[in-house]
């Protein structure tokens, strides 16, 4: 009787799991992606840059994509495919590649499209050579109510102004002069004053200093050493990963000034964010929407979500070669959702070829974690210029 009742005893305390919940349902997917490791623009380092040793020569022409810089947006296609839910080709638009008109974002969009769905010959679209297409250059199409003057007025609010921003990457310059070694001890390019003005044709801001003379000068640095080229090329053999992050700094505060400002960022973000919107509302829209550009664009629309980038290797906001950030509408008992994420390789996987791919997901300001569809769209509504008709 003592046994049953001990046996009974137990029974009574066992308690019954709760189902576990479905995964949620992807609904649908857009992706706003930086192109792949390219080779430097020409002027990207100041002509009158003075350097101790010389500079490597690349394996393609300025501004295009290498094949190293191919083969690291398949590894990140590769990863994406994470989303196909059946097997062989996409049905045609379901899968929509747009891309900038630059070769880099071409090349970009063809071979993440090639790996993603390997023989299916997936569309890659972009407009005509030598249009300006407003989703990644809204500044350039004027396609929103750009105020140069006042862009010039909230960029200083944010930054401080030309001076201060420059004072706070003081000690980075001087380290940049010392990889480049070419011993002045007023430094290795004269930049001139730090000037911030409204461009002479009203659809920027003119940026001067050493903060403008750097930024390009250390993002060719980053990309000798993403590419993969020996350690003594990389910053003449001066500039091992710890230091490439750090003057990575220098190239993200550009982005201080470009898109971070809300003000930028709600222009620089107006006509893509627009995109990302609809896309995500569409019930007829594509499943996937990759739009494949720069920096700026990463870096506008992060900032008018009020998000930070992190890449393992980077500097925080200096956006990855072949990053993206992912915006995805899913669905499950409860209802649609957002989710926003930052996905990106880091910077040594890039370099070596390695397959390692990161996803880090992203909290938006004014939205909870499991962000309701309607909610994501009103706050980032509220926070990109309206697109205006072509003036």
């Amino acid at each position: 009787m003592t046994r049953l009742i001990a046996s009974l005893a137990a029974c009574a305390t066992l308690t019954i799991a709760p189902p576990v919940a479905a995964a949620p349902r992807v609904e649908r997917i857009v992706m706003v992606m930086r192109h792949g490791v390219r080779a430097p623009i020409i002027g990207e380092v100041p002509a009158d840059t003075r350097v101790k040793g010389t500079w490597p020569t690349w394996p393609v022409a300025p501004e295009a994509l290498t094949p190293h810089g191919a083969a690291a947006i398949a590894h990140l296609a590769r990863y994406d495919r994470r989303w196909r839910t059946a097997k062989g080709c996409p049905s045609p638009g379901s899968v929509v590649v747009w891309t900038n008109t630059a070769e880099r974002t071409i090349a970009t969009g063809r071979a993440w499209a090639d790996a993603f769905a390997p023989g299916c010959g997936l569309p890659v679209g972009h407009l005509a050579a030598g249009r300006i297409d407003p989703l990644f250059e809204p500044l350039r199409a004027r396609a929103t109510a750009f105020d140069a003057t006042e862009a010039v007025t909230a960029i200083a609010a944010y930054t401080g102004g030309a001076d201060a921003l420059t004072a706070r990457h003081a000690d980075t310059i001087r380290r940049l002069d010392r990889v480049l070694g070419c011993g002045d001890p007023g430094g290795c390019s004269t930049p001139g004053p730090a000037t911030l003005t409204p461009s002479a044709n009203g659809t920027g801001v003119d940026f001067t200093g050493p903060i403008r003379s750097t930024s390009g000068t250390a993002q060719v640095l980053l990309l000798q050493y993403v590419e993969g080229m020996p350690m003594a090329q990389v910053g003449f053999g001066r500039a091992d990963a710890g230091t490439i992050r750090k003057l990575g700094t220098l190239h993200a505060a550009l982005f201080d000034v470009f898109t971070r400002s809300p003000y930028m960022a709600a222009h620089q973000s107006g006509p893509i964010g627009q995109r990302i919107l609809s896309t995500l509302a569409d019930p007829d829209g594509p499943r996937i929407e990759i739009l494949v550009g720069h920096d700026t664009n990463v870096t506008a629309v992060a900032a008018a979500l009020g998000v930070n980038l992190y890449a393992r290797g980077f500097a925080p906001n200096d956006a990855a070669p072949g990053a993206a950030l992912v915006f995805e509408r899913l669905h499950d008992a409860r209802g649609s959702f957002v989710r926003v994420s930052y996905r990106a390789q880091p910077l040594d996987a890039i370099r070596s070829g390695a397959t390692v791919v990161t996803t880090r997901r992203l909290r938006v300001p004014g939205c909870p974690a499991r962000c309701p569809v309607d909610r994501f769209e009103a706050i980032l509504r509220a926070r990109i210029a309206p697109v205006v008709a072509r003036r």
